[in-house]
């Protein structure tokens, strides 16, 4: 064979192989693992049992090409290890068709639907959701990265960016995938039991979002630090400043606002952290619950702050545990009115009730207050007990119902159902109005 046939051959397998149409194939060192090509820059990740690491979470090492499912069982512990493939070039994720498996934190989106190849894909495949919102800050581009199954002969390096397993795995993981789940990948990852030296950023970021809910709840202009204006605008395809402007509106608009997260959860990234967590909005006006995931990078000065953010589906028992919240808030404020009401101290009593609170008789806090003042002068509460509680929402907060049983010092006594409508005071509540019938 001459030279120039030589180079030829040459040529064309380089071609092949730049376009990974050659399985395996690429400039790859050799190592015990069988991992990337020696030199090639990549992320080093530890998933730690720190404080908020969520109870499922997928982890794939590169560079050992395994599969690790982990649980939160206090400690983290790995349910299932398997053997899988990735992209046939080395290196993160860059553009569409550069043959790399992208590096950091995904999320399982959905089952992919329809017949599938199965010597490509197996039986199943989950879809992910890069690029995520740090990928695209970066330029990243690409679509169409799965987990998926392997019909065909199980190589090492084997595909053109996913994640495949076999396809016996994978079939023994289906229905076992929520969507949702999060998906770390890594040139390199490892696994401890412990909480890590990451645990305090972990727990920093989970009360930030925490703080985050509250400034909103509050309508503070302190809800706008909590973004790097220039990153969260170029992610949400938004000027900050109409971002801004729409959320002054509705502070404007809503006299009280109601936010609260739950199950926050927290995963680190390469140089990012996701919150992810559910959230329950309610306003006079609307009531929304959603899921979300929130992407924080380090600003200049040092503080977190969100770059993007993702939506997702929230739970359908979270109303359930916002009514089960405020239940609590109810009871409390209905025990102290109650004691105030029992010690007939005025002061008190009145603190309870808005402005322009109404009993049916009297429509204004001053003229409650004018009638108790003078009715208490005379004889005052000896037993007040309020039994079969209920709560329930109302337009204006919530509506609290029950058995009132009532007697004073001079021996009247009455039984009737009471219902009083509460609405939100900062971060108290107040009675708008009182209605009550004899029984």
């Amino acid at each position: 064979m001459n030279i120039e046939r030589i180079a030829s051959v040459f040529k064309i397998f380089a071609l092949l192989t730049g376009l990974g149409l050659v399985a395996g194939a690429g400039a790859f060192a050799a190592s015990g693992s069988g991992g990337a090509a020696a030199g090639v820059p990549g992320w080093t990740a530890q998933v730690s049992s720190h404080t908020g690491v969520p109870d499922l979470l997928i982890g794939i090492d590169k560079e050992s090409q395994t599969f690790f499912m982990f649980t939160r069982k206090s400690p983290l512990e790995v349910s299932r290890k398997l053997a899988c493939t990735t992209g046939s070039a080395p290196g993160d994720k860059m553009r569409e068709g550069d043959m790399r498996t992208p590096e950091g934190v995904y999320f399982v989106e959905e089952k992919v639907p329809g017949k599938l190849d199965y010597g490509l894909y197996g039986d199943h495949a989950f879809s992910l959701n890069y690029p995520n919102p740090v990928d695209r800050l970066k330029g990243k581009t690409g679509h169409g990265i799965w987990i998926h199954g392997r019909g065909k002969q199980f190589v090492s390096n084997d595909t053109r960016g996913c994640v495949a397993l076999t396809a016996q795995d994978i079939s023994a993981l289906n229905g076992h995938i929520p969507f949702g789940t999060p998906v770390v990948i890594a040139k390199k990852l490892s696994w401890t039991k412990e909480a890590g030296s990451e645990d305090k950023t972990a727990q920093l970021l989970a009360e930030r979002v925490r703080h985050w809910a509250a400034d909103w709840q509050k309508k503070s202009d302190h809800f706008f630090d909590y973004f790097q204006p220039e990153k969260f605008a170029q992610s949400e395809g938004t000027s900050f400043a109409a971002f801004k402007s729409n959320k002054l509106s509705i502070f404007s608009r809503q006299p009280w606002i109601h936010v609260m997260v739950d199950n926050v959860r927290v995963i680190q990234g390469p140089d990012y952290w996701v919150t992810v967590f559910e959230q329950y909005y309610r306003t006079q006006d609307l009531i929304s619950t959603v899921g979300k995931r929130f992407y924080w990078q380090k600003d200049k000065d040092g503080a977190w702050r969100i770059v993007g953010g993702e939506y997702t589906e929230a739970s359908p028992t979270l109303e359930a545990r916002y009514l089960s919240s405020k239940r609590a808030e109810m009871d409390r404020l209905l025990k102290g009115w109650l004691e105030a009401w029992l010690a007939a101290d005025v002061e008190k009593y009145m603190a309870y009730y808005a402005e322009d609170a109404s009993n049916g008789k009297q429509n204004s806090a001053k003229a409650m207050r004018e009638y108790k003042t003078a009715l208490w002068a005379s004889k005052t509460p000896t037993r007040i007990a309020a039994d079969k509680v209920e709560v329930a929402m109302h337009q204006k907060g919530f509506k609290v119902s029950f058995i009132q049983t009532y007697e004073d010092s001079t021996g009247q006594s009455d039984r009737g159902a009471k219902t009083l409508v509460l609405m939100p005071r900062g971060d108290s509540w107040v009675i708008l109005s009182e209605t009550w019938s004899k029984m």
